[in-house]
């Protein structure tokens, strides 16, 4: 269950988000042009900036979490692998993704190691593990952000922009991965992509002018005219198919 009272964000004096209260207690897709604030209500959500309001996580302030409290309820994917050390092997870099259940001053356990080894597994990347991060292509580095916030088994996991650097093959990969993870997690994603949006099919909210319209059927969105009216362009049929 997540919880927005009064969530407000301003750069530079300029609103990006004001007055935005929800309750989202299963998944969601947030739209909305470019620009409009959708990444930085992703970050807003994982306390990642600075914001009026609260945003509350199964009832508890995400602001009186510990960041190991935090990690264990909510996982941010950047639409980009960006790493202090591009030369850690994939293996290595998703084990940190158990960091949030390590104990102080010891090491990984061997089930941190078994988790994230399953993890790999689990999303055909284990031929990858010994791979340095600046040695994939940007389709596997999905695959392996994907990876890390698996490997902390939270129950939130928030897509931001997951297709954005990818061509269609490798966008297909991410979608029906996301999709799947569905079963198990509370999926929260993050897109201007209507096709990715529409096969993911969860609940959309759509951002703009800093504020934001609640949709909780499919059909309530994903028509010509609603398209229209939001975007302020006409739309046809959506062609790219993810199935």
């Amino acid at each position: 269950m997540i919880r927005l009272d009064a969530l407000s964000v301003k750069y530079d004096d300029k609103s990006i988000l004001k007055d935005i209260s929800l309750s989202v207690d299963n998944h969601l897709s947030i739209l909305g042009a470019n620009g409009s604030g959708k990444s930085t209500l992703a970050k807003a959500l994982c306390n990642l900036i600075e914001y009026e309001g609260s945003v509350s996580m199964n009832d508890k302030n995400i602001k009186e979490m510990t960041l190991k409290e935090r990690a264990q309820v909510v996982s941010y994917i950047p639409a980009k692998l960006e790493v202090y050390d591009p030369f850690i092997s994939v293996e290595e870099f998703v084990l940190l993704g158990r960091f949030a259940h390590k104990k102080n001053f010891l090491d990984y356990s061997d089930k941190d190691k078994k988790i994230s080894q399953n993890t790999l597994e689990f999303l055909k990347i284990s031929h990858l593990k010994k791979h340095t991060l600046n040695s994939l292509s940007s389709g596997e580095a999905q695959l392996v952000l994907i990876a890390g916030a698996l490997a902390a088994q939270s129950k939130i996991i928030i897509f931001d922009e997951p297709t954005a650097n990818l061509d269609p093959h490798n966008a297909k990969i991410i979608a029906q991965h996301i999709k799947g993870l569905k079963d198990y997690h509370q999926v929260i994603l993050i897109t201007h992509d209507l096709h990715l949006a529409s096969f993911i099919d969860s609940p959309t909210l759509f951002i703009k002018d800093s504020d934001a319209t609640y949709f909780a059927e499919k059909e309530e969105f994903f028509n010509s005219s609603t398209l229209q009216e939001l975007y302020g362009v006409e739309f046809e049929a959506l062609a790219v198919k993810y199935e």
